[in-house]
């Protein structure tokens, strides 16, 4: 499996980005996850359904399956998130993982800016950070910059880049 991640400020359009992304890589016949970071509480569960309810009721995980899908819902109660390299290990394989968010982590990434965010650019404090899609071109950027419109230069890029898990595991840690 080859990872790269793509992280920016929140509403930067990573999600957009992927979402436009994922179709030009399944056109030349690879297989990808994506594995996203949430900053909130979130849930993936129904209120009143029998698998909430066992949630509710104390259970550390829950997998639910069905013949379409399946999900598994782990609670941390008093353990600490996991590590990025922990969820990677989750993963079935595949021939690439977009991993969308997890800028405090060192693993190849593309940054995502808009300039009317307001917010300062990643890269400058984050090395880890290979080249930047903004629809704030420059020039005098030390790193590739791709216009983020331009969806099959990123996935070539995104090819050329992603790196071997195998490689990124053992120096993949968290930045303080």
């Amino acid at each position: 499996m080859k990872v790269i991640g793509f992280a920016g400020w929140s509403d930067s359009g990573k999600t957009h980005l992927l979402r436009l992304l994922l179709p030009s890589l399944f056109a030349r016949g690879f297989t990808v996850s994506t594995i996203k970071h949430a900053h909130h509480t979130f849930d993936v569960d129904v209120p009143g359904k029998d698998s909430f309810k066992l949630r509710q009721a104390g259970a550390k995980q829950v997998l639910v399956s069905s013949g379409k899908r399946f999900a598994l819902m782990h609670e941390y109660k008093q353990e600490e998130e996991w590590g990025l390299p922990d969820l990677l290990r989750q993963l079935s394989p595949v021939d690439f993982v977009l991993i969308e968010g997890f800028k405090r982590w060192n693993h190849p990434k593309i940054e995502v800016h808009r300039h009317e965010s307001g917010k300062e650019f990643l890269f400058p404090k984050d090395p880890n950070v290979v080249a930047i899609l903004s629809d704030e071109m420059t020039k005098k950027l030390p790193i590739p910059q791709i216009d983020p419109d331009d969806v099959e230069t990123v996935c070539e890029y995104v090819m050329k880049h992603a790196i071997e898990l195998k490689q990124l595991l053992p120096l993949l840690h968290e930045r303080k």
